[in-house]
């Protein structure tokens, strides 16, 4: 399979420039140049840098310039670092992955689509000439299926725009369920030979989110450990989180988590990438911070091998807090490894 060197190994900086109380106290203090300097420390080749189009916008489309002194910041200290930069788009007027920032109408409106193609002509314009170093995600989990029709129009066109300023930069591209790698193969032929797909990995997501706040239906002190077999995995996530047991039904209900697991998880979507020639970017994986660190740092060691196994880059989310931060305290006593699975 095609692979993307310089962006096998990163984290995300989550919570920085999105997801966050939009302030100049949040956007100056919460990441600084010495996390970057970390990350690098860490041994990882670039970060993913999550941004909300507050960032540089009003809501009514107005350019706040003073917004972009912190892409600059960002793109500035990944050089000294010596790492590479993903600027992935996570809100866009009109579209957010939380429902919890009533951003609708996106995927109905030409004019918030027009906005959305003028943003990436703003970067374009922008960051472009750092296409030796720097990356552009269009947009952030997208939800519903039903959405891709539309999706794979808007992504079309605005790689065009992009193109038209920036030829060959690098462009990721995810599809519907959340950047789900299921989507990976209705998303659009790739238009040229810059273009990665994009997906992300929450897996077994009974673990991985146990005891999430964000999911309704979870019970907010259910923990499970890693080695709890796939019978006991499957039924703690029909109660739990109503989640869909398909990929444990793929093996023996006694089975237990292993490598093998996400190797075939990923099956298909190396298949696409294969005959598409395209290469395959997992933008966002991880565990939250209620399950046991020496499980956390399983779970780590059995999607590294098959990441490694198929060439497959990534970005761990995240860095710091975000219910998954590396650099927090839930993982003092295995951080040392975990960075080296990165």
């Amino acid at each position: 399979m095609k692979t993307w060197e310089g962006y096998k190994h990163g984290v995300n900086l989550g919570g920085w420039l999105s997801q966050c109380n939009h302030t100049k106290e949040r956007y100056e203090h919460f990441i600084t140049e010495p996390d970057v300097e970390t990350i690098a420390k860490w041994g990882a080749d670039h970060v993913r840098v999550p941004v909300d189009y507050d960032l540089v916008e009003e809501k009514d489309g107005t350019p706040k310039e003073e917004g972009y002194v912190y892409l600059d910041r960002a793109v500035e200290w990944c050089g000294k670092y010596g790492i590479n930069m993903i600027l992935d788009l996570h809100k866009t007027a009109g579209f957010s992955f939380d429902a919890g920032e009533q951003e609708t109408g996106f995927f109905d409106s030409p004019e918030y689509q027009e906005r959305f193609y003028r943003l990436w002509e703003s970067f374009a314009k922008r960051y472009g000439k750092y296409e030796d170093r720097l990356a552009f995600e269009l947009l952030n989990e997208v939800t519903d299926k039903a959405f891709m029709p539309t999706w794979n129009r808007v992504t079309g066109i605005c790689i065009d725009r992009i193109r038209a300023i920036a030829p060959t930069i690098k462009i990721l591209v995810g599809g519907y369920w959340n950047n789900s790698i299921a989507a990976i193969p209705d998303l659009e032929l790739p238009k040229d030979e810059n273009i990665v797909y994009n997906f992300h990995c929450y897996e077994p997501l009974i673990f991985t989110h146990q005891g999430a706040y964000w999911i309704d239906s979870m019970d907010r002190n259910f923990r499970i450990p890693l080695d709890a077999s796939f019978a006991e995995m499957a039924e703690a996530s029909r109660r739990e989180c109503s989640m869909a047991v398909e990929d444990f039904e793929r093996f023996s209900l006694e089975d237990h988590l292993s490598s093998a697991y996400f190797d075939l998880y990923f099956e298909e979507a190396v298949k696409i990438a294969e005959e598409r020639n395209v290469a395959l970017y997992c933008g966002e994986y991880g565990v939250i911070h209620l399950a046991q660190p020496q499980d956390i740092l399983k779970w780590y060691e059995m999607i590294h091998a098959s990441f490694e196994k198929f060439g497959i880059g990534r970005a761990a989310w995240s860095y710091k807090e975000m219910d998954f931060g590396l650099s927090d305290a839930h993982l003092d006593s295995v951080r040392e490894q975990v960075v080296k699975l990165l």
